[in-house]
């Protein structure tokens, strides 16, 4: 089994997250824009994957989808739903998954964005299996 990794970050204001939803030339999410392109990596609002997900089990069957119950409680639930509008993966040439050195990399430039400013929260590498 090969392991696979991810990162993953919170926002902790509710309009800086709205920004990085829509649109990451806000101001103050330069520098956030600037390594994501370093590293040819897209931001995922973890709320928008799992409203995604919900609108595709509904299209294409729900019995096909085995989370389409808690996903779709977790988007409909006020307090989740506040939560996963703040927390995003980093997707890198497309996936979800990467490789450990790529993970590490990512997460080491991305370091510097000091958690304690008002836009930033917490930051990990999050560890995916894979075959």
């Amino acid at each position: 089994m090969t392991w696979q990794y991810q990162v993953r970050f919170d926002l902790k204001d509710a309009a800086t997250a709205e920004s990085a939803r829509r649109d990451l030339r806000h101001p103050l999410l330069a520098p956030l824009a600037d390594i994501l392109a370093n590293h040819r990596a897209a931001l995922k609002c973890q709320f928008d994957a799992f409203a995604e997900y919900v609108a595709t089990a509904e299209e294409y069957g729900v019995e096909n989808y085995p989370l389409y119950e808690w996903t779709k409680a977790t988007i409909e639930n006020p307090a989740k739903k506040e939560k996963y509008l703040r927390s995003f993966t980093l997707y890198v040439d497309g996936r979800e998954v990467y490789a450990k050195e790529i993970a590490d990399a990512l997460a080491a430039d991305l370091q510097p964005l000091d958690p304690q400013r008002a836009d930033h929260t917490t930051l990990e590498v999050r560890h995916r299996s894979r075959q």
